[in-house]
């Protein structure tokens, strides 16, 4: 009972120091961090919630965005800053979070999803908030999904028609070892990397190339050290808005809820402006000297079926949600 009562003294004391913190006006200041471009709808999100949330809670809560991995060497680092408290908001991709919590993991099979219409349905629905709360015992609190888009192939040495072509080529990955065995499938290396080392690397030939939905290709120059793009759409790349949850369990309930609800009007924002950059950035590639090929699907989805049967049973019981995706019940 002692150590109980122990424990409440210093969770109480410890809110206390955070509101108090803040000063006498009791104003809430976050720090946002993604690992993008100011030019990415990550960031185009991102100003639309801090524009929300400052506007509904009338400036008692404040968000500083910083873009570019000021707070963080990639998003694997953001998403470690959001736990040790050293960054209060993440905006950016799942893909790292299968090393804090597995089942995030299913959203990173190939060719899982047919279109972005059932990638909404499932990550708006009951499979998607499920996942979501997951992250509460890990000390992060999930809002809402954004976005990144499907992901393709870019690389400085051929056009790829096949997985055949994939053969032998070096690529950067994300620190995900799903993505890594789709690669292996087809007879690549892939070599995780954090973002902001890609650009370097591919420069100087170090990784042949890289994957990743055509905004990010666009707006972070990949073509100017890569002259291939194959439009594979091999993973639909979920993305989140995440708060650290003690900083979130803070608040007051009225700043919890125009918060949540924020974070939901940001990411149908920011979903319709990726949809629009992808429609119009893949003719710009082509005009700023990319040569872009649009290949069969179908080989590269049976190339990499090994990888749910290497992979499914990491899910356990939650292998069943990953058919249902399947199904597209």
């Amino acid at each position: 009972m002692k150590l109980k009562g122990v424990a409440a003294m210093v969770m109480a004391c410890a809110v206390i120091f955070f509101l108090v913190s803040f000063g006498e006006a009791a104003k809430y200041e976050f720090k946002l961090g993604h690992a993008v471009s100011e030019q990415h709808p990550y960031h185009m999100g991102a100003q639309k919630f801090k524009e929300i949330v400052e506007k509904e809670t009338n400036g008692e809560v404040e968000i500083a965005i910083f873009p570019n991995n000021q707070l963080g060497t990639g998003e694997r680092d953001l998403l470690e800053g959001l736990q040790l408290g050293t960054v209060d908001l993440y905006v950016g991709s799942t893909g790292p979070m299968g090393g804090f919590e597995k089942r995030f993991m299913m959203f990173d099979f190939p060719f899982l999803f047919k279109d972005k219409a059932q990638a909404y349905a499932v990550l708006d629905g009951k499979i998607g908030q499920y996942v979501m709360g997951l992250l509460d015992r890990i000390g992060i609190t999930g809002l809402a999904w954004y976005e990144n888009g499907f992901r393709h192939f870019t690389n400085s040495k051929r056009p790829v028609n096949s997985p055949e072509d994939v053969k032998g080529l070096k690529l950067r990955t994300m620190e995900n070892k799903i993505h890594m065995a789709l690669w292996r499938a087809m007879g690549a290396d892939p070599t995780p990397m954090a973002w902001g080392e890609v650009f370097t690397a591919l420069q100087q030939g170090t990784v042949d190339g890289q994957e990743n939905p055509v905004p990010i290709i666009y707006v972070q120059k990949v073509y100017e050290v890569q002259k291939h793009l194959a439009l594979t759409g091999h993973v639909f790349s979920p993305a989140m808005i995440a708060i650290a949850k003690v900083k979130f369990d803070a608040l007051p309930e009225g700043h919890k809820e125009i918060i949540r609800k924020a974070a939901q009007e940001s990411a149908v924002y920011q979903r319709e402006q990726i949809t629009k950059m992808e429609s119009e950035q893949v003719a710009k590639l082509k005009e700023l000297g990319m040569e872009v090929t649009t290949p069969d699907v179908t080989p590269f989805r049976e190339a990499t079926k090994a990888v749910y049967d290497e992979f499914k049973g990491e899910l356990g019981d939650d292998a069943k949600l990953l058919d249902e995706i399947l199904s597209g019940k």
